[in-house]
């Protein structure tokens, strides 16, 4: 049996601009929870993009559903797939990617492989998984979920939550959330480049963070 849900509603394009500003790694000094496991990495490095979460749970070796999301899937839209534990089968490949790209998906994340690289970026679809497989799955038109609760990198993802995935790694929040979160993290990336030409002018990085003094507040000297 599948369950196909609504699609959500995405998240506003302002939002989208703001969140591709933004490092997941400055963000990760300002939140500590959406983080996906670090076993979700880029196929193609370099890339930085945010979007609507659009969620798919595909259990065992079925695929039948994702390839019907092709069918609903908007410009705009992220897909994050909940393979259930399954790392033997490749979900998505070569095929699904120029389906994917030509519907305006700006990127998947798959808690499980992926399989035909090569195409992968001849399409120039950003892809996040755990690596490559050569076993992919079949259409067995067994069942699935589309646009329910689902458990991605060990993290619950809701369709309609903001996406950013970047060569660090994949971040899922709540839009408000996302907002707050971004315009920090840019504030302090703003910050960094400045502490960037105090260090080239010769400061220590010490003296600039607050070790030095933190450090010489608290050290004992021993002698030998």
């Amino acid at each position: 049996m599948f369950i196909v849900n609504p699609m959500p509603k995405q998240i506003d394009p302002a939002l989208v601009d703001l969140l591709e500003k933004a490092e997941t790694a400055t963000i990760g000094h300002v939140l500590y929870t959406g983080f996906l496991d670090r076993g979700i990495t880029p196929l193609i490095r370099g890339r930085r993009v945010a979007g609507t979460a659009v969620t798919l749970r595909l259990p065992h070796a079925d695929s039948t559903l994702l390839h019907y999301a092709c069918k609903l899937v908007r410009p705009g839209d992220i897909v994050l797939i909940d393979r259930c534990g399954d790392t033997k089968y490749a979900c998505w490949g070569g095929g699904l990617t120029l389906a994917m790209k030509l519907a305006g998906c700006k990127a998947g994340v798959i808690d499980g492989p992926a399989t035909d690289l090569s195409e992968i970026e001849e399409f120039d679809l950003p892809m996040w998984s755990r690596g490559l497989s050569s076993i992919t799955t079949r259409l067995l038109g067994l069942d699935g979920a589309m646009n329910v609760p689902v458990s991605v990198g060990g993290q619950v993802v809701k369709p309609g939550d903001a996406v950013l995935c970047d060569e660090q790694g994949v971040l899922v929040f709540p839009a408000d959330v996302a907002k707050a979160a971004a315009t920090r993290a840019i504030e302090m990336q703003n910050n960094e480049k400045k502490m960037h030409e105090r260090l080239r002018a010769g400061e220590k990085l010490p003296d600039i963070s607050g070790a030095t003094k933190i450090v010489e507040a608290n050290m004992i000297t021993t002698q030998e």
